[in-house]
């Protein structure tokens, strides 16, 4: 009677957390293979980058009215189109909702009307775990000189992730933004929570809360939930970033949700190609299509020449983080957080325009329109 009460109460535990019981099942209204592959049988293929205009540090100071800056945006989305890209990923942030729900939406269809106009379509993240827990809305501080990403905020924050009663805070902005766009043909898939368990252990570790995966869980269950319930035309998908995806055993149950239930398979791999190529042969068994939705650390042999062409081999999408060099600062390693940089690092980790267009390295963009077709050459 004492084991049936005590499993009677996990049980419990864990609905009350919002967590199912079996976390690799996938939810209900995930496409079928068919429909998935079928999608991406019409698609050319995918390729671009993590885009975030260089005068924005953060999600918030991208799509605030005070800082909405649809002119560089506009600009930089010409730098992208001109290297033969065809798709951006692009950050959101719920508390941009709460703020200026119709002025968000305007923003959003703005920034939508500009990168159509380029041939650009948009993989929107709706969450993202990644950095500071506790974003502020209104005037952003300014980036910490050679820090990468100095500025870069959580979605949701901390004090909502950690607290199960508040995830229902979050449901009006999931169904409100994807419902708005649920049939523009301009957006090209749904992200639905970037790293989920990401602690953050170089930079923010210290403030992160010990339960921040089985949160994690939770929220990303009824996130997904959520965007269905919006009836999305586009597909879902959540990308897998660290682990080992060989076997369903070895696979932890965050991961193998995310997996589950995504309609197109998407992941993040920063290394050389001889990972990216297991990585590819590891998630193949889904039999869904896939894009590599981060990639590219020069440092770390994740360079465009070394990578694009394993990602087109084998037709496997690809966005490369970074674009133009500017408030984010992510030419610097993720290594800046505790060792001090006073100048430009010898080798930039990410980005591949200076602020004024030019190419960090010619020898690169002359490489990217090549394999991407945009020069003959």
């Amino acid at each position: 009677m004492m084991k049936k009460r005590h499993l009677l109460s996990v049980w419990a535990l864990l609905i009350t957390l919002g967590i199912a019981v079996s976390a690799g099942a996938a939810d209900s209204g995930v496409w079928p293979v068919e429909k998935a592959n079928a999608w991406y049988k019409d698609k050319p293929w995918l390729v671009g980058c993590n885009f975030q205009p260089s005068t924005a540090i953060n999600q918030l100071e991208m799509f605030q009215a005070d800082t909405f800056d649809l002119k560089t945006i506009d600009k930089e989305l010409g730098w992208i189109e001109g290297l033969g890209y065809n798709c951006v990923r692009v950050y959101l942030q719920d508390q941009l909702w709460n703020q200026d729900r119709e002025g968000f939406l305007k923003r959003l269809d703005q920034f939508l009307e500009v990168a159509d106009r380029h041939h650009i379509a948009v993989m929107f993240v709706l969450f993202d775990s990644c950095w500071d827990p506790f974003p502020k809305l209104g005037k952003q501080r300014a980036p910490k000189p050679g820090v990468h990403n100095s500025g870069w905020v959580q979605a949701p924050g901390q004090e909502i992730l950690k607290d199960p009663k508040r995830h229902e805070e979050l449901k009006g902005y999931v169904t409100g933004v994807v419902g708005h766009f649920r049939a523009d043909k301009r957006v090209l898939a749904w992200d639905i929570f970037n790293e989920p368990d990401n602690g953050n252990d170089s930079s923010y570790g210290k403030v992160e809360f010990k339960n921040k995966p089985e949160m994690a869980l939770a929220l990303i269950q009824k996130a997904f939930a959520w965007a269905r319930e919006a009836k999305p035309e586009q597909p879902l998908t959540a990308a897998v970033w660290k682990g080992d995806w060989s076997n369903r055993e070895k696979i932890t149950p965050l991961d193998l949700f995310m997996l589950d239930s995504s309609d197109i398979i998407s992941f993040h791999n920063y290394d050389k190609p001889e990972s990216m190529k297991k990585v590819i042969a590891d998630l193949k068994k889904w039999n869904r299509p896939m894009i590599c939705s981060e990639y590219m650390a020069r440092p770390q042999g994740s360079t465009f020449q070394a990578i694009l062409p394993v990602l087109k081999e084998n037709k496997v999408g690809g966005m490369n983080w970074g674009c133009v060099s500017g408030k984010t600062q992510t030419i610097y390693p993720w290594d800046s957080w505790s060792k001090t940089y006073t100048s430009e690092p010898p080798v930039w980790f990410h980005d591949i325009f200076r602020p004024d267009g030019t190419p960090y390295r010619p020898e690169e963009t002359e490489f990217i329109q090549k394999i991407t077709g945009k020069s003959g050459k």
